[in-house]
């Protein structure tokens, strides 16, 4: 049993510590642990803890559910990252009310060099999602991290796209990760653990409750460079997270709509107000946050990386990929008639001398691509 995790799950159950209170007895006392051994006299001596709060501590005797989260987490290989582990996304971190604990399974990078948070209605358009398709189609060289809150409409069309594209994607969930909710985004889910992952602020058992989507936004919000808004009405929660974006002081965009659709209200009047750049592509994203000229020098150093002895073979192999940017075995077999088999071997071979990286999906792409 991990006691210092038991305590820190323990320090999130405890009736009135919030992340803000949570955070100053932490810094106080320099442990959860620490903060459980304390009586309510020492504990009211702390600048904004009161005595109601103090008190709970003191009595507070529930472990056990503590306890059953950690087996939990360890049965389902599931990342328990308080807000003090080196992993813990550093953008969210600089949020007051961050979470003390977050619950991860997945392999993305969440302190990734580039985030943005996609989101938008659940009654999504097919010019939303197209619209959404596209654009993260073209920030494909970017790397960048993709989160979203895994509901209906632009928010999974956001994750397929990032999974469709290679880029990683992190789904935020307003609840436990005992199951999935809507479950019929269930198969998304399985794919994105493969390059991203889902999280939570939720213990195991919590269901998707009303109040919990606001939470779930504020994360969504907070870890991310930027929010993209591309769909919304001038309610909901795509209009919560572009708010909260705000309040971090992220950089907010949206996607301008025809002043008659419902559906583009909220985008025209987060514009209208400054409270959002107008973009019109990827390129105009790309160009306001500054990244368009760093994927120019990150490319013209890697252009540098190909060793320049390549066999008859390699080279042919290596003009299809200039050609299309990745390709599937099955594409690379069929464009030069060869053999599965022999062609694996090959491939692998120029994976161990760095000339090409393989993806997910099994598809391959150029190292300095």
């Amino acid at each position: 049993m991990n006691h210092d995790l038991l305590h820190w799950i323990a320090l999130t159950q405890v009736p009135g510590v919030g992340s803000v209170n949570a955070k100053i007895l932490i810094s106080y006392c320099g442990s959860p642990e620490e903060i459980f051994k304390k009586n309510k006299a020492k504990l009211m001596r702390i600048p904004g803890i009161g005595e109601i709060t103090a008190a709970a501590i003191a009595s507070f005797t529930d472990f056990e559910r503590a306890a059953q989260e950690v087996e939990f987490i360890q049965k389902y290989s599931i990342k328990a990252l308080p807000y003090t582990h080196p992993e813990y996304p550093y953008r969210l971190k600089e949020a007051e009310d961050a979470p003390v604990v977050i619950y991860y399974l997945g392999n993305a990078n969440l302190n990734a060099a580039k985030t943005l948070a996609v989101v938008g209605t659940r009654k999504a358009t097919e010019h939303g999602r197209a619209f959404t398709e596209r654009f993260i189609a073209d920030l494909a060289s970017s790397g960048c991290l993709i989160v979203s809150g895994m509901a209906y409409g632009i928010d999974i069309c956001a994750h397929k796209a990032a999974v469709q594209n290679c880029l990683p994607t992190v789904g935020v969930l307003a609840h436990g990760l005992h199951t999935l909710y809507p479950s019929a985004h269930h198969n998304t889910a399985k794919k994105m653990k493969e390059n991203g992952g889902l999280l939570t602020e939720f213990l195991s058992g919590q269901d998707a409750d009303k109040e919990n989507f606001p939470k779930r936004n504020r994360i969504v919000a907070a870890m991310c460079d930027a929010t993209l808004v591309i769909e919304t009405a001038q309610r909901g929660g795509a209009m919560i997270t572009a708010d909260l974006a705000n309040g971090y002081n992220r950089d907010v965009f949206a996607v301008p709509g025809r002043v008659t659709d419902e559906l583009s209200a909220g985008c025209n009047l987060l514009i209208k107000k400054n409270k959002a750049a107008l973009i019109e592509s990827a390129a105009d994203f790309l160009f306001q946050m500054g990244w368009e000229q760093e994927l120019a020098t990150e490319k013209a150093k890697r252009k540098k990386a190909l060793p320049v002895n390549l066999t008859i073979e390699e080279q042919t192999i290596v003009n299809l990929f200039s050609d299309t940017g990745k390709l599937g075995i099955d594409d690379i077999c069929l464009k030069l008639k060869a053999e599965h088999g022999n062609m694996a071997l090959t491939l692998l071979d120029m994976e161990f001398k760095g000339i090409i990286r393989s993806l997910p999906g099994k598809y391959y792409q150029l190292s300095n691509a």
